[in-house]
């Protein structure tokens, strides 16, 4: 029996003319719907008249019905996985679906679409060479602290996601930990009220403290390009472990984290995964 195939379809993250006509083929011919919210992902395929059969997944249940999923994957049925909006995989457990399914020899098929990180980062007007992508920062202080530390020598343009109730003590976290520098805070993207409010941190910070931050957004933030700004001192900066902990906290893979780590320290990767495994002893 040829198994199954695991389609990663993008969703609109606002507009819904943003569906392509691929992802919309492909939801119809699916065996099953994976969504991170039925109930949010119903109203969507209502709208382009998709019947296919839904099933939930999401964080909470990802360890008992991933495994549901990949049976029948192997079983030959293809199944689509859709996020609430955007591509899913980035920032929810749909990467979590995807480690599983190559582990088990499947085929993964992307189906690209829209994605509010990217969509922000070419109409912020920033440096689009090269950037990071953070995602949603650790809820916990000591974490969400240690992590923006990490964030502060990346010269790469920063993205990251951030909800309307927690923006006003981001901007000051990240204005106290970067220093003040451009940035851009883009809001309810290819909606009717989308808005890039352009500034600077500090000017950002003024903003949302006369007006009171509405819609989902997403920060792209200057790189550090202050060639002649002191360095921070190794005893500033969290341990290597430590650093590499922040970033797997906030949704990187342990690789990943390395990587990252070792990029901001110009520290050989060895080093930092030996920090990290001696830690771990």
């Amino acid at each position: 029996m040829q198994a199954g195939k695991l389609y990663l379809c993008a969703t609109p993250i606002g507009n819904l003319e943003d569906m392509t006509y691929r992802a919309v083929r492909l939801l119809k011919e699916a065996a099953l719907i994976a969504a991170e919210d039925t109930r949010h992902t119903r109203k969507l395929l209502t709208h382009f008249d998709i019947h296919t059969p839904l099933t939930s997944y999401h964080e909470h249940i990802k360890d008992t019905r991933g495994p549901e999923l990949i049976e029948r994957l192997l079983n030959g049925e293809d199944v689509a996985v859709v996020s609430d909006a955007g591509l899913p995989g980035i920032s929810d457990p749909g990467s979590h679906l995807v480690r599983l399914a190559l582990d088990a020899g499947l085929t993964v098929v992307p189906v690209p679409g829209a994605n509010a990180a990217l969509t922000a980062l070419v109409a912020a007007g920033l440096d689009t060479t090269a950037f990071t992508f953070a995602g949603f920062l650790p809820k916990t202080g000591k974490k969400r602290r240690a992590f923006i530390r990490a964030l502060a020598d990346y010269q790469t343009t920063l993205v990251l996601y951030e909800s309307p109730h927690r923006l006003k003590a981001t901007l000051a976290e990240l204005l106290d930990e970067l220093g003040d520098r451009p940035a851009v805070a883009a809001r309810e993207l290819t909606k009717k009220f989308e808005e890039f409010i352009r500034g600077t941190l500090k000017s950002l910070q003024q903003h949302f403290s006369e007006n009171q931050p509405r819609g989902e957004f997403t920060l792209v933030i200057n790189g550090n390009d202050n060639e002649n700004a002191e360095p921070l001192a190794d005893a500033e900066l969290p341990p290597l472990e430590q650093a590499v902990a922040a970033l797997v906290s906030a949704g990187y893979d342990k690789k990943t984290a390395i990587r990252e780590v070792a990029a901001s320290r110009a520290v050989p990767r060895r080093e930092v995964y030996q920090a990290v495994i001696g830690k771990e002893l």
